[in-house]
């Protein structure tokens, strides 16, 4: 039986009484876990790489992402839509949101967790009354701050997507006698079915007995086809991202589930191989398109969202810039 977890990201727009109905719908339908993600502006890095982009022969070779509202627009995108500051304020959850997301989830009856994005972070989370956190994939590979997790957590969630597979062996070294779930994901939003190479599951296996899947498909083309495909593959964790939104109003709402949708994939999760075998028949059909390699090159796409995403976030200690990967001080500070 996995376990479901249902990723709110921010599609609760920072607003708490659109995150607490998040909760108790996400509750009611028998979620297991209801998730958010502790990111900050103030942790966010400007690089002025990413300011202009860079494109050659017609060629993408890095991501334009103007950091601040205002920045010349890349190649006609409107700023709007590629300023991260202004965005991520206005759905960051504060200190405070963070205690009423975990009393909350206590009284649904749902296990509440997060996403740590920066070591800074970490004691004030670890603080709080959970014990199990998530790694975003762009973190796979920082060690350092694994480690860190480890001593203050009893069990870490990892998507492994845009990770290169020595990075992946790393990690689980650094994690040796520690409790831990690698979850597979694929870094393109949405997630063609044809790309979703779900074989590494198994090639996680190596590593840990406790493997899942991220899902970042596209709702309306494909439901929930490529979770059910992880199930009867025997993923142990489906991660889903959730919504009460149309799916126009958030970033992340093409690539949520609604809570009927929600609802479905519990039940799956926890039907008998039988009856799952008749769904994967039904809402699947071929499944060796989604089960693909177990190893496999990252794609052009891949590459450019790990350049970009990995080191969006690091914390100040000393005036200096410390990314993820690099050890912070043993005063866990940040200024």
């Amino acid at each position: 039986m996995a376990l479901v977890i249902a990723e709110c990201c921010q599609n609760h727009l920072g607003d708490w009484a659109i995150l607490k109905d998040m909760v108790w719908a996400a509750a009611e339908v028998g979620a297991d876990i209801v998730k958010v993600q502790s990111m900050l502006a103030a942790d966010l890095v400007r690089r002025e790489r990413f300011e202009e982009g860079v494109v050659r022969d017609g060629r993408t070779l890095v991501l334009c992402r103007p950091f601040e509202p205002g920045a010349r627009a890349c190649r006609g995108e409107l700023d709007a839509a590629l300023a991260l500051v202004d965005g991520m304020r206005q759905a960051e959850l504060s200190d405070e949101l963070h205690h009423r997301f975990v009393e909350e989830c206590g009284k649904a009856g749902v296990e509440p967790l997060t996403t740590v994005f920066s070591q800074s972070r970490i004691p004030f989370l670890a603080s709080l009354p959970w014990r199990r956190i998530k790694v975003a994939s762009y973190d796979c590979a920082s060690v350092p701050m694994l480690r860190t997790l480890a001593e203050r957590f009893d069990h870490l969630f990892i998507s492994t997507g845009a990770t290169y597979d020595s990075e992946v062996a790393d990690a689980a070294r650094a994690l040796t006698g520690r409790s831990f779930t690698f979850l597979h994901c694929v870094t393109i939003y949405p997630t063609p079915l044809d790309a979703l190479d779900l074989a590494r599951m198994e090639w996680l296996r190596q590593f840990t007995p406790s493997v899942g899947f991220s899902d970042h498909t596209l709702v309306a083309r494909d439901g929930l086809k490529a979770s059910l495909a992880a199930l009867w593959l025997g993923a142990d964790v489906i991660e889903r991202h959730f919504t009460l939104l149309p799916p126009e109003q958030t970033k992340d709402g093409p690539v949520s589930i609604g809570p009927e949708s929600l609802g479905a994939l519990v039940r799956y999760a926890r039907a008998a191989r039988g009856d799952l075998e008749a769904a994967v028949r039904e809402q699947v059909g071929e499944l060796q398109p989604l089960v693909g390699r177990a190893q496999r090159a990252l794609s052009p796409e891949e590459e450019l969202n790990r350049d970009y995403y990995r080191g969006r976030f690091a914390s100040l200690q000393g005036g200096r810039v410390i990314y993820n990967w690099e050890p912070l001080g043993s005063d866990d500070a940040a200024e």
